[in-house]
């Protein structure tokens, strides 16, 4: 509990209260009690099944609800499934609350909004296209409100008071709701349409048997999200596994491998690929070292100069990684990017020499992640640079080592974005660092031509 900000813990307590408003005139409303009783049952059933599998919350059965009950009866079907449900983080008594809140806010925000358009009406008398209109609304207050409550406990439980004042971990208050509203409509609205065939159903003289066989295509949907999760769970095991290899291998480059996948996926996303493709370059930037388990220790740890044969032999890395990962279907050009990264536009790169658009745009990606880490990274043989100074010098490499492309996107990104890792290879803390300053400042010493990360 003391984990959580005093003032998150005020926010959840008044989201309870405002529930306990909205479920005031329950008395006094005509509610048919073994309807909801039913439909909680249901929803608390589907919700012990649906989080053991990790597939999400049954929002059908709750939307359903919001159709067929006045709304104090269809936010008490929320209440059961949300205070029992797992929850995976501590506090736990907490979370659920808030969960359970939050969820009877929703429901009752959707039924209100049905009722108020008409939708009791147009669902007893199986009113088709009408009926679309007041459950597309009660779809929309239902994310609205979920977004709202989301945003707001983001905002006030995103905040360490143990963290001295000028490096407190705060998200500017408009990234936080940024994109979770349209993020959330278009699953909810799928959920809407089978909540919406439940109370057709519910409503027609076939009756709530007939409806409950509506989740019967949603239960396959689930299965297969779970099995999904799982592969993805295999995936990110496998990932893991390289990489911890990689870093107890070689002390100092501990962090590089994940750091060259942040750096990756910031060049993806500037360049506007989509988020599968996204991810992709991520697990390139990964395991672009991964060939450095065929590598002597001794070579990687050494802290004078590499002779031609010992420089040579760590050229071969690339190409150990490359056999490593070439089985594995799920990585896609990723496995490009571990054989490539190493060649440069001029074709004096290795393990190939290969020139220009012959090298992989995966390969292009990483090739400026990989420099940029190496160069704002400690390491046995050179000292971290600033962010500004390994921009320049990426820049100044543009054209004849990095692709001119890449190195513009990762700069965008940066000053957007600024750079802050963890820590640095020798694990001491990262020096601070924020977004680019201006590109008018005397150029220094440059550092990219000679790394071997």
């Amino acid at each position: 509990m003391d984990a959580v900000p005093a003032r998150a813990r005020a926010y959840v307590v008044c989201v309870a209260l405002a529930v306990l408003v909205c479920l005031w005139p329950l008395p006094r409303v005509h509610t048919p009690w073994w309807a909801v009783l039913l439909l909680a049952g249901l929803y608390a059933g589907s919700e012990l099944v649906a989080r053991s599998r990790f597939v999400g919350t049954c929002y059908p059965v709750l939307l359903a609800g919001a159709f067929l009950l006045p709304p104090p009866a269809a936010a008490l079907v929320a209440l059961p499934g949300a205070l029992l449900a797992p929850v995976a983080q501590r506090p736990r008594g907490l979370r659920r609350a808030w969960r359970a809140a939050q969820l009877a806010l929703a429901v009752w925000a959707a039924a209100w909004t049905h009722w108020q358009l008409g939708g009791r009406d147009a669902v007893v008398e199986s009113d088709f296209p009408y009926a679309l209109v007041p459950a597309g609304a009660a779809v929309l207050a239902f994310c609205l409100v979920l977004t709202l409550l989301d945003g707001g406990i983001r905002t006030l439980a995103v905040a360490t008071p143990r963290v001295p004042v000028g490096r407190r971990l705060r998200l500017p208050t408009g990234r936080v709701w940024r994109g979770l509203f349209v993020r959330s409509l278009a699953p909810v609205a799928v959920h809407g349409l089978a909540g919406l065939m439940m109370a057709v159903l519910w409503r027609s003289p076939y009756g709530p048997v007939a409806a409950l066989l509506v989740l019967l295509p949603m239960c396959v949907a689930w299965w297969a999200f779970a099995q999904y999760h799982r592969e993805r769970a295999a995936h990110q095991a496998t990932i893991r596994a390289l990489v911890q290899a990689v870093d107890i291998k070689d002390g100092y480059t501990r962090g590089h491998s994940e750091r060259v996948g942040q750096a990756s996926m910031m060049i993806a996303r500037e360049l506007g690929m989509d988020d599968e493709r996204v991810e992709t370059l991520r697990f390139a930037g990964i395991l672009h070292d991964v060939g450095k388990l065929g590598v002597p220790t001794r070579l990687l740890r050494k802290d004078g100069p590499l002779t031609p044969e010992e420089r040579r032999v760590i050229e071969l890395h690339p190409e150990y990684g490359h056999e490593m990962v070439r089985g594995i279907r799920f990585l896609g050009e990723a496995r490009a990017a571990v054989l490539h990264h190493h060649e440069r536009l001029d074709g004096s790169g290795y393990p190939y020499g290969l020139v220009g658009d012959r090298i992989p745009e995966s390969a292009r990606v990483v090739a400026v992640a990989d420099a940029f880490d190496a160069m704002t990274s400690t390491r046995s043989y050179s000292r971290a640079r600033p962010v500004a100074v390994a921009v320049r010098e990426l820049q100044r490499c543009a054209g004849g080592q990095f692709d001119p492309r890449m190195v513009g996107a990762l700069v965008r990104a940066l000053g957007r974005h600024g750079w802050r890792p963890s820590v640095t290879a020798d694990g001491t803390p990262a020096p601070r660092t924020g977004t680019i300053p201006g590109q008018d400042e005397d150029t220094r010493d440059s550092v990219g031509r000679g790394v071997v990360s």
